[in-house]
């Protein structure tokens, strides 16, 4: 089976838009045509990532409109919900059409329109990919994140601080990064004193609601040739899901959708957690940065906490994690924050991550759906 090469990618401004969905599809997807040198008739199949563009503006039907928008018809187009993980369910889909032969050239575009609802709409929304008997009862994902968190500090009795200083790393490398939401640093005091969300989260514990979208180009790496001879390959992928109901999991510090999708794209890869150069982790909350290192073995049970201490996440730290400011700082627009991160991890294996770039020849990005339902975990190389 010939190898899956990404040979172009774009991501537009994230944070507050006055872009409607289908513009904000069609100005990345437009980008990532340029920016791989591929016209919209040799599109043959065009995914869409996107969670909840009907709820969220009463726009359906968005691939279709994307493929007469981009001149792209008569591409074969699917939409792809996965909830928050719905672009890294993307990726999936589009390398699934490139390697069974499907296609030879593959475009795929996430986007969310967001921030014209109110706070508490946008969480509705959200909310409504819980378990019935959870939605019911009020429950949200910052609630989770919030239990998760006490427990996670009770546990292995890590210090409050170590999960605002994620907050504080990842505002520091969203500064490098031109497309980000928020391109400032914070400080812990900062973070530390901010309103309490969830206790123990506050506000800098969690990402903003955000409009953008990302885009990212596949086909064969016997294709990529004709187009680039800087491209990277998809080495490794996988999905899983946990329990719908969060309470039924044995630990709750234990996110078993990103063990195994983790464990399924390593043994495709043929490499494991020390081979990585750079990492994209789904920080909607900071726990979470914590949970996804721990399942995906970059770090043991327990033991995160100990590496944002020691530095070992920074830009220059032993695996550098979330160099593009991660959610937190990149904002977090549904169906765009997967691919967003492919995006991430495409530019520092090729080397064109500009000063967010690190010593990278190999990546991983970890999508999360809800929390933990459904994860895709996804290894990037540099293309040989």
């Amino acid at each position: 089976m010939d190898r899956v090469a990404v040979i172009g990618a774009s991501m537009t401004q994230f944070g507050q838009r006055d872009a409607w969905i289908r513009e904000l599809l069609a100005e990345a997807g437009e980008a990532c045509l340029a920016d791989a040198g591929v016209t919209p008739d040799d599109v043959e199949h065009l995914y869409v990532s996107n969670m909840a563009s009907g709820e969220f503006e009463g726009q359906t039907g968005v691939p279709n409109a994307l493929a007469h928008d981009l001149g792209a018809v008569p591409a074969y187009t699917q939409r792809v919900d996965q909830t928050s993980s719905s672009g890294g369910a993307g990726i999936y889909a589009a390398w699934q059409s490139v390697a069974s032969g499907a296609s030879d050239m593959t475009l795929l575009v996430g986007g969310e329109k967001m921030t014209h609802r109110t706070t508490a709409e946008a969480t509705d929304v959200i909310a409504s990919l819980t378990h019935p008997a959870e939605y019911k009862h009020g429950v949200t994902l910052p609630s989770f994140a919030g239990l998760t968190a006490r427990r996670y500090l009770h546990e292995y009795d890590a210090p409050r601080e170590s999960l605002a200083k994620v907050a504080v790393k990842n505002h520091k490398n969203g500064v490098d990064n031109p497309h980000a939401q928020f391109q400032k640093e914070v400080d812990l005091e900062t973070v530390m004193d901010s309103p309490i969300i969830a206790d123990p989260l506050r506000l800098y514990d969690f990402c903003p609601i955000t409009d953008g979208s990302a885009a990212l180009m596949l086909c064969p790496e016997s294709v990529a040739a004709e187009y680039t001879d800087n491209y990277a390959v998809i080495s490794g992928i996988g999905g899983a899901t946990d329990t719908h109901v969060v309470h039924e999991r044995e630990d709750p510090t234990v996110m078993g959708g990103v063990v195994d999708s983790g464990a399924d794209a390593y043994e495709m890869a043929g490499i494991g957690p020390d081979d990585l150069d750079v990492a994209e982790l789904h920080d909607m909350f900071t726990i979470l940065e914590f949970l996804q290192m721990e399942g995906l073995g970059i770090a043991e049970q327990g033991e995160a906490w100990r590496a944002i201490e020691d530095g070992r996440t920074e830009k220059d730290g032993n695996l550098p994690v979330n160099t593009s400011g991660g959610l937190k700082s990149k904002g977090h627009p549904l169906g765009a924050s997967g691919v967003a991160q492919g995006y991430e991890i495409y530019k520092q294996v090729i080397g064109d991550a500009g000063p967010r770039q690190v010593d990278a020849d190999v990546g991983l990005a970890c999508n999360v759906g809800g929390f933990g339902n459904c994860v895709i975990t996804t290894i990037m190389e540099a293309g040989r």
